[in-house]
Parts: C-alpha cells; sequence; structure tokens
C-alpha cells in the first residue's frame, strides 16, 4: 500500500477457511513498514461469508438475518454421503423418512411439514417438489461446499414455501488445484452393505481467472430387512424376518461440475451442472421384476440440472448487475402395487382374472418434471446514508414448473403446470457500527392465483462487542394452492394409489412469523465457547389440510382444502466449544408445539387431533470432533427425536 493518512492503522488479513489476523500499525512520513501475516486454519469457524440471508455477501455476524452454515467439514465429521444426512445435524431441523417401502424424505423446519421449506441450489428454486421427495439423498456430499439455512420468516424473499425457511445448497467452488478420491462402507445391523466412493478434482489457471471443479460419486446400498421379534408360549423370544425391507435398495451415479470465467477483474460468468441417477427398489426382497413380487415400489430417476450466472461490477464496485438462468429436468419411471391374490382359478396353472389383468398391464407409471427460472437482480450501496451505510437490493424472478405424471392402469394422472412471477426489494442498512435495520419486500403473482401476493419482511441486528449479536425478524409468507407438492405421493394403498383433489375455492395459505435470538461466540487463545438462542412464532391462517373423503376401487381419496388456522411456537438452543483446536462440540436441541386452531380429521372414522401429523415437540443432535493430530481426525454424533402423533 502506498499514500497511506500518516497515523495508527489497522490491517486485517481474512482468507475463506483460516482465523482472521488483525494488526495495528503506526505509519510515518518517508517510511517504509513490512507486515507479516500467519494464518491458521480455523477449526470453528463462527464468522463466514454468507449469502442467503440477504442475497447479498456478508459476514456472518454482520447479517440481520441469522445464517447457520453447515460446512464440508461438518459433512464428514457426521460421515453424511449426501445431504439428507448432514442436515440431520442442524437445529431446528428434522429430515423425516416417510413410506417405509421407497423411503421418501421430508425436511422440516421449526415444526412444519415439507412443503413449507425451500431447497435451493446455488440460490436458485429449481429444487421441485418432485425432486423434494428423494432429492435430499441423491445430492451427494462431495458435490457440495457448504449448507447456508435460515429459519422462519426471515427467508420471505425466497417467495413461496418459504415460510419454514430455506437452505440454500452451495455446491463446490474452485479454490486452487487439487483432487480427491474416497470410499465409505457402512455396514447396517450387521446384514446390508453400502458402499459410497466419490472423487473431486479441482482446477484453477495461473492468472485465477478461470477454473473448475468436477465431481463424481457411486452408491450401491444393498436393501435392509429389519428382523421381528415374536414371544412364544413358553417366555422365549424368535427373531425373524418378513422378506420386505424396512431400507430400499439404492443404486446412485452421479456426476457435475461448477466452472467460473473471470473475463474482466470486474466481471464473472460461473457455470454448473449436475446429472444424477437414481434406481429405487423396494418391499419384497426378490430378484424378479417389480410387478412381479408381493409387493414392491420401483423408481428410476434421470435428473439433470444447472444454471448459468453473469455478474459485473462497476461504480467502483459499489454496485453490481446480475442475470441468471436455472433449470432442471427429470425423467422417472416407477411402479407402485401388488400381486393380485388368487381367489377364483380353478388349478394352479391357471391365473385368475385379476391375475391376467395385472400381467397384461402391469401397474407403471412415467414422470415428465420440467422447471426453468431466470431473473436479473441490482445491487447498489449507499455509502453517505443518514450517518451510515445502505445496500439496496432489487430484482425480478420468473418460474415455471411443468409435471405430467401418469399410472394409466390406475386410472390415475396429474397435469400440473405452476409460474410464479416475482420482484423484490431491499435495504440493507447498516446504521452504525452496532445497528443494522434490513427491511425487505417481495410480490408474487402466481398464476393458480387470481390476485397478486405481496411479503415483506423487517429485520434487526445490534452487535454488543464483537463477539455478540442480538437479532429480531418479522415477516410474512404463503404457499400456493397446487395438488403436487411434498404431501403428494403416490403411496402403496392396497395395490391402488391415494389421490388428491383441489377443493374448488381453495385459497392460499398464509403465514406471520416472529423470531428472536441471541448469539455469543467468545474466542481465547486455548478455547472457543459459544451459543444461540432462538424463539420463534407461526401463526398459518387458512392453513392446508387433507380431508379423507372415501376409497374407491383405485385407492383412498383425499381432497385438498383449507382448514383452520395453526400456531406453531417454540425455540432452539445451540451450543459450541473447541478446546485447543484438539476437541470441539456442537450440539442443538428443540423444543416446540404445532396445533390447529381446532381439531381436523386426518383418517376417515377416526378422532379428529389438534396435534399436527409427525411433529415432534423435543428433538436434537450431538457432535462430538477429536482432532489429535493433523492427519487423523475423530467424531462421535446422535440424533434424539421425541414421541410424535402418527394418525
Amino acid at each position: 500500500m502506498i499514500d497511506l493518512p500518516v497515523g495508527k492503522h489497522v490491517i486485517v488479513a481474512k482468507s475463506i477457511g483460516y482465523t482472521t489476523v488483525k494488526k495495528e500499525v503506526n505509519i510515518e512520513a518517508g517510511k517504509s513498514i513490512e507486515i507479516n501475516f500467519v494464518l491458521e486454519k480455523d477449526i470453528m469457524t463462527f464468522d463466514e461469508v454468507v449469502i442467503t440471508g440477504t442475497k447479498t455477501f456478508k459476514r456472518k455476524t454482520e447479517t440481520p438475518v441469522i445464517v447457520n452454515i453447515m460446512s464440508r467439514k461438518n459433512l464428514e465429521a457426521v460421515q453424511a454421503c449426501n445431504i439428507s444426512e448432514g442436515l440431520k445435524f442442524q437445529p431446528g431441523l428434522r429430515i423425516e423418512t416417510d413410506c417405509q417401502t421407497c423411503n421418501y424424505t421430508q425436511l422440516r423446519m421449526n415444526g412444519l411439514g415439507g412443503g413449507y421449506s425451500q431447497i435451493l441450489i446455488n440460490g436458485r428454486p429449481v429444487f421441485s417438489p418432485l425432486i423434494g421427495l428423494y432429492g435430499m439423498e441423491q445430492i451427494p456430499a462431495n458435490m457440495v461446499d457448504r449448507i447456508e439455512v435460515v429459519r422462519g420468516g426471515g427467508s420471505a424473499l425466497y417467495g413461496s414455501s418459504a415460510i419454514g425457511g430455506t437452505v440454500n445448497i452451495i455446491t463446490n467452488i474452485p479454490k486452487s488445484t487439487d483432487y480427491s478420491v474416497s470410499y465409505t462402507t457402512h455396514q447396517i445391523n450387521k446384514q446390508a452393505l453400502d458402499n459410497v466412493m466419490s472423487a473431486n478434482i479441482t482446477m484453477v489457471s495461473k492468472k485465477r481467472n478461470a477454473g473448475a471443479v468436477l465431481f463424481v460419486n457411486r452408491q450401491y446400498r444393498e436393501a435392509y430387512d429389519h428382523p421381528g421379534v415374536t414371544l412364544n408360549v413358553d417366555g422365549t423370544q424368535t427373531i425373524e424376518r418378513d422378506g420386505f425391507s424396512e431400507l430400499p435398495e439404492l443404486r446412485n451415479n452421479s456426476f457435475g461440475g461448477n466452472l467460473f470465467y473471470q473475463p474482466t477483474p470486474n466481471q464473472k460468468v460461473e457455470l454448473n451442472f449436475t446429472s444424477l441417477y437414481e434406481y429405487r427398489y423396494g418391499g419384497e426382497i426378490t430378484d424378479k421384476l417389480a410387478h412381479l413380487a408381493q409387493q414392491s415400489e420401483e423408481r428410476i430417476h434421470n435428473i439433470f440440472m444447472g444454471g448459468v450466472d453473469y455478474q459485473i461490477n462497476f461504480n467502483e464496485d459499489n454496485s453490481s448487475f446480475i442475470a441468471y438462468v436455472a433449470g432442471q429436468n427429470t425423467d422417472r419411471k416407477h411402479y407402485t402395487g401388488l400381486y393380485p391374490i388368487r381367489t377364483d382359478y380353478a388349478s394352479d396353472l391357471e391365473f385368475s382374472e385379476a391375475e391376467s389383468a395385472h400381467l397384461k398391464n402391469p401397474p407403471y407409471g412415467n414422470t415428465d418434471n420440467l422447471t426453468l427460472q431466470g431473473g436479473t437482480q441490482i445491487n447498489h450501496r449507499i455509502h453517505n446514508f443518514l450517518n451510515g451505510s445502505n445496500t439496496i437490493t432489487a430484482g425480478l424472478e420468473y418460474i415455471v414448473d411443468d409435471i405430467v405424471d401418469s399410472i394409466p392402469q390406475y386410472g390415475y394422472g396429474t397435469n400440473q403446470k405452476t409460474e410464479n412471477i416475482g420482484a423484490f426489494f431491499q435495504s440493507d442498512w447498516k446504521i452504525s457500527s452496532s445497528f443494522t435495520f434490513l427491511a425487505g419486500l417481495r410480490a408474487d403473482k402466481h398464476n393458480l392465483l387470481n390476485h397478486p401476493i405481496v411479503s415483506p419482511r423487517l429485520s434487526l441486528l445490534y452487535k454488543l462487542q464483537d463477539y455478540t449479536q442480538f437479532r429480531f425478524t418479522w415477516g410474512t409468507g404463503f404457499r400456493a394452492p397446487q395438488a403436487f407438492d411434498a404431501d403428494m405421493h403416490i403411496a402403496f394403498a392396497g395395490g391402488g394409489v391415494s389421490r388428491i383433489s383441489l377443493a374448488n375455492d381453495l385459497k392460499e395459505e398464509r403465514s406471520n412469523s416472529f423470531s428472536g435470538s441471541v448469539n455469543f461466540d467468545y474466542p481465547q487463545q486455548m478455547y472457543i465457547l459459544g451459543f444461540t438462542l432462538e424463539g420463534f412464532y407461526t401463526k398459518l391462517a387458512d392453513a392446508f389440510h387433507l380431508q379423507p373423503i372415501g376409497v374407491d376401487n383405485l385407492g383412498e381419496q383425499f381432497i385438498k382444502q383449507n382448514g383452520p388456522g395453526a400456531t406453531v411456537k417454540g425455540a432452539t438452543l445451540e451450543l459450541r466449544a473447541n478446546y485447543n483446536k484438539k476437541a470441539q462440540i456442537e450440539a442443538g436441541f428443540t423444543l416446540q408445539s404445532s396445533l390447529h386452531d381446532e381439531a381436523v380429521e386426518n383418517i376417515e372414522g377416526l378422532e379428529s387431533k389438534r396435534e399436527f401429523l409427525r411433529s415432534p415437540n423435543d428433538y436434537g443432535y450431538f457432535t462430538l470432533m477429536l482432532f489429535p493430530t493433523d492427519r487423523i481426525n475423530m467424531s462421535v454424533s446422535s440424533i434424539y427425536t421425541g414421541s410424535m402423533l402418527q394418525a
């Protein structure tokens, strides 16, 4: 540096993955000073750069919306081979596995179901409702650089389905030339093996103006049949397996990459792409074709997703313009059913009428799903704004999701196209070094609604010294009425399907959310101690629920309709500590309640309930990591889930 003013200055050295070092220097006229920095690897980072909370790059301790980060290191510590296994170790989050046969998953945030959570890939909502059923198990951990999580109404900037929160999966970013290969094997109760092989290669040009990360991943998991215990008359126990899987067989192949090019210092083009193939089979463990098994579900997914971002900075880096396109295409073949029971045949050599019909036209289905998004965003920093600084963000985006799903033999078909045009505006006003006020507004026009939806949010950050932050956030959100979402699973039901139709007068579901938190991280030379305490409250109006309306020869029927309001509230406590970079503890625990204002009927003929189904009032996680040497890492982790109402 040259031409610095005479006097005292503070020089800060920062690098991702390393501790920040500050040095005070005294500049004198006519003298040159050499300052050397030695940065150490940051074992427990609590001030990373994040983007999800404000759609702009900010230090975690500077953003008014609280953002949790799960890094690549955290994924490795809990031995996560995919994002589903990793997100279990985030406060306020639960990964729920539904359907014993096919094991589709839902992400539940702050006590709300899967349809209330928005999953992003590199900031783009191309994770469609269909991909949401199985995609969290399909995205491998070695594809991920980090996962940023925003819980509650603070994520209203992302539009529909972000009531419960937003999870942003950020793929690997080229930083240096490197490669890695890994092989992981798990044994499930001494019966089934789960083997995962992955590899990454990173390349960066000498000028560091271009780079690429490429990854491949292959998984094979054997079907697992959990043994049952039978109590005999003489008091002894017999352990037996029924020949049906509790965990389905999985075969996954995936590859992809993330590339960037900077034609000039102030311009950047980023391209990312991912190809996913998955074969999933659950039910009777047999080598037969799916429709010859006694009961089974088979899924074959071919998914391609990707996006291109262009950014240019100008006005001495105080302004930037971003344009982006992203999308995904899914081709799915699927089977759901059971083999007809023989009741009306003359001999073992003859097929019954039901068998003949089943063998002639087995109930295989086809699904085509296309999601496309395009948008622009402008950021502008105002340095002198009422004695502070303000970053203005505004943008427009359009997203369309088109899905065609059919099982002709069951008389089932869904052809649904949803379109949404959104505009957002945000003011990120840093009033002083201690106070930041964030105000945002988003307007959406959904094709299934006759009117636009306006969703505001307000957040306030107060910083006490360098290691304590107090935050308060209020925001509103909505869910559009659509048939195919996380509720819509073509579930095995006596050989048929569960079908959902929309009520004629169905309107959007609205939310009002409040959250407040205190975040404390106290670093010392030998240790770091920290905690986060957050309270949340969400009020739902016209909440969606599925009303059973009967059973026909094809299966159960439900109608999605607006029910009474609901309230979800609770608190989450996170604890973290690191001693001398040799031992680290992270833990989180949530207490909450999820209640409808009035009891609703979930299953025809059974007592109505106010409680949300499958929503425990307490859950949490714990992770202990040990670093005895630079080359040896050890970890122990555990998950706790309290009791919950099933029906």
